[in-house]
């Protein structure tokens, strides 16, 4: 991974007039704030920029190792992708319930009897039912499951900062990780909390957790 133009544009902008605000630099760039969203957080997570609250931007005065980066941003979903909680279409909304809280998990991942993905639901979809329907030891999972195409996938080689970047656009909690995009076979799972542990262990400094 190298940095592009503009990030290494940020770091001088920095480097001249720190503490500056993320705000005054996209005045310097001429850019709007949330343009340089993903820039900043890739230049601070690298260890080039620190952001202190009410402050501002300051260079840490770390040169920007490529090697580092590659290793944070460059790694591969499949390096810490986690089990899946899988479950069949046909199983009902009380046993999903029971399933989340037994296996402490935050998402149900539904597949048909050939193991394909054809649904998520999430403790939210669950608990909205709950909140106004009945006969939950009746009524099957995939009446409240989100369907696909609507779901977003990614492959074991997906890199983690392109997971991040889905996770981050549609606010959501963790992505199914497919065989590939014509079996939609589930092999496991990537969260916002692994990607964050992957980031903290791998920073310039960062505690080994």
């Amino acid at each position: 991974m190298n940095l592009t133009a503009r990030q290494k544009e940020i770091i001088t902008i920095v480097q001249e007039n720190e503490p500056i605000s993320a705000d005054l630099i996209a005045a310097q760039l001429d850019l709007s704030k949330s343009t340089l969203r993903s820039d900043l957080a890739v230049l601070t997570m690298i260890g080039v920029l620190e952001a202190r609250p009410k402050v501002g931007y300051i260079y840490s005065g770390l040169n920007f190792d490529p090697l580092m980066g590659e290793e944070l941003f460059g790694a591969k979903v499949e390096d810490l992708m986690s089990a899946p909680l899988i479950v069949k279409q046909d199983i009902s909304i009380q046993d999903g319930v029971t399933n989340l809280f037994m296996y402490d998990s935050g998402t149900l991942y539904i597949v048909d009897k050939d193991e394909k993905l054809i649904g998520i639901a999430s403790r939210k979809d669950i608990l909205r039912f709950l909140i106004n329907g009945t006969h939950t030891e009746t009524t099957p999972i995939a009446l409240v499951m989100t369907r696909m195409p609507n779901i977003i996938v990614v492959n074991p080689d997906t890199t983690v900062l392109t997971a991040a970047r889905l996770l981050q656009r549609h606010e959501i909690d963790s992505l199914p990780v497919v065989e590939n995009d014509e079996s939609y076979r589930i092999i496991g799972k990537v969260s916002k909390t692994s990607i964050l542990n992957h980031y903290i262990q791998n920073s310039p400094g960062g505690p080994k957790i």
